[in-house]
This record gives structure tokens, C-alpha cells and sequence, in this order.
């Protein structure tokens, strides 16, 4: 009588890495930083040259999520980010607005958010795909301002920030004030669409003030979803807080372990749930 044989045991094929388009060029400058978040968050990240885009626009669907980074793209030589804006409107028409509606996600950091602001992308609100209303204006200072802040998630519809209480990121920018009238202020409020507010250190609303506030934004907000919740724009930069390496004070921190005969074991820094947010959402809808 032959021996039993055990079955072998049903291999699971590996949930599918989703993939993200991280535009390059014409002066954006956080694609590296922004592509290497995305796959520590378990995407298949690729850095794709604006212009590759704008003359292959059916390129887009080959991904599931669209990061316009940080940077200065064309200079804002005629306003932060209307150049850029401008020219994926034209090439892309309605295929950005069809892409967010297939479920897929758009991210704009800084310059990027600019962008998305610039093409109506947000805020998004309902019926008003594409308008213009709202504006990312020079800072209240008066200059550029390079800092790190403090920030509050707010209980918004947006897939990005799920879970997420409070966060210290770094801002570098001339042009972060949020600005729009009171009505579209009120009703981003009422939607849930407001995603991320300025803080102090302590987590309390920073209430307009400098340096808590560091642009004069209205509502103190630094970043917001549109109506669906999967596109975000945020001022702060979450691919310079992936590690702890990257804070201001991580060497002194070192320092520390190093005095207690222990090596200084790096940890992940606050901007990553962002990415990792947004890889676990499209992992369930891949």
C-alpha cells in the first residue's frame, strides 16, 4: 500500500503592487523623495517626464495614482503652478476628471497643490467639476518660509488621512496662504473636505497665529480633499517625514542612544501613513 501523500498547500498569489505616476520636470523637484514614499508604502512608483504625458495622455490609465510634487514648476513665472496647470489641462481635457471617477487617486504636494487648484481639480465641490474657487496666495510673511509644522487631521471623507490624528511635517514655500470666500470656506467645512489644519506643537487649532499658521491660511487650512475624497492637495511636505533620519533633531536624538551604549534605531517618520493610506485603499480596489 503506497504511503499518503500530504497536499501540498495552496501558494496565494501576492496582493498586486499599485501603481503610481510621479511627474518629473520643467522644475518640479520632489520626484525622487516622492516616488521613493510610494514604494516604502508599497507601490510601484515611476517617474514619468511631463512632457510623456502630455503626448501620450492615455499613458495615465496605465496607473492608479498621479503625484504632482513639489518644486517650482516653469518658474511660477506666471503664478505658482499655472503653467503646469494650464498645459495637463489641454493635453489631458477630461481625462483627469474620469481617472478620479474610475476610483483611482490624485495627490498634488505643494507646487502640485497649486496645480490642482489651478485646474479645479479642487476643492471639487459637487456639480461644479473644474471650477476655479479657490486660490493658494503669498504668504502672510511676506517671504519664503522654510519650517517645520505641526498639523491636525480633521475628520474628513478624505482616503489619504484616514486614522490620522496629528503630524509634524516640513513646509517650503512662497505661496501656501488658502484662501476662498466664506461660502465655499463653510461649505468645504460642512462636506468634510477639509483635511489637514496648521496646529501648535500641543495640537491645538493655531487659530491664524504665525508661526503656528505659517502662511495666514483661512481656517488654518494646509491641506484639503475633493468631494469624492480621493484627491488631495496639501502644502507640507509628507515625503521629507518618512524616517526619522530626515526630522531636524534626529541627531541629537542619536546622540542620546549613543550615551546609553545603544544604537539609534530609526523609525518611521509622520508622513508616510499618508502614502500607505492611500497604497492600503487602491490595494482594495486594484
Amino acid at each position: 500500500m503506497g504511503t499518503a501523500q500530504n497536499p501540498k498547500p495552496k501558494t496565494q498569489n501576492p496582493t498586486p503592487k499599485p501603481k503610481a505616476l510621479v511627474l518629473y520636470g520643467y522644475g518640479l523637484n520632489c520626484d525622487y523623495e516622492t516616488a521613493y514614499a510610494l514604494e516604502r508604502a508599497g507601490a510601484d512608483a515611476l517617474r514619468v517626464h511631463t512632457t510623456d504625458l502630455l503626448e501620450n495622455p492615455r499613458l495615465l490609465w496605465d496607473y492608479h495614482l498621479l503625484a504632482v510634487p513639489g518644486g517650482f514648476s516653469w518658474g511660477d513665472d506666471h503664478g505658482a503652478g499655472v503653467i503646469l496647470a494650464l498645459r495637463l489641462k489641454l493635453a489631458l481635457g477630461s481625462a483627469l476628471q474620469e481617472f478620479i471617477a474610475a476610483g483611482r487617486l490624485v495627490m498634488g504636494i505643494c507646487n502640485g497643490f497649486q496645480v490642482l487648484v489651478n485646474l479645479g481639480l479642487l476643492p471639487g465641490l459637487p456639480g461644479r467639476p473644474d471650477k476655479r474657487e479657490a486660490a493658494l496666495i503669498p504668504n502672510d510673511c511676506g517671504n519664503f518660509r522654510d519650517a517645520w509644522v505641526h498639523l491636525k487631521a480633521m475628520d474628513s471623507k478624505c482616503v489619504f488621512t484616514r486614522g490620522l490624528d496629528r503630524l509634524e511635517l516640513p513646509i517650503r514655500h512662497g505661496e501656501g496662504k488658502f484662501y476662498a470666500t466664506a461660502d465655499v470656506l463653510a461649505e468645504l467645512w460642512d462636506r468634510g473636505q477639509i483635511a489637514l489644519k496648521y496646529a501648535t506643537a500641543e495640537g491645538h487649532p493655531a487659530a491664524g497665529r504665525f508661526p503656528a499658521n505659517p502662511n495666514g491660511s483661512l481656517m488654518d487650512i494646509a491641506g484639503i480633499c475633493d468631494a469624492t475624497g480621493r484627491v488631495l492637495g496639501l502644502m507640507p511636505h509628507p515625503e521629507a517625514h518618512i524616517s526619522s533620519l530626515q526630522h531636524p533633531t534626529w541627531t541629537r536624538t542619536k546622540e542620546t542612544w549613543r550615551r546609553r551604549g545603544e544604537p539609534y534605531p530609526e523609525q518611521v517618520g509622520d508622513g508616510l501613513a499618508i502614502f500607505k493610506n492611500a497604497v492600503d485603499y487602491l490595494q482594495t480596489t486594484v
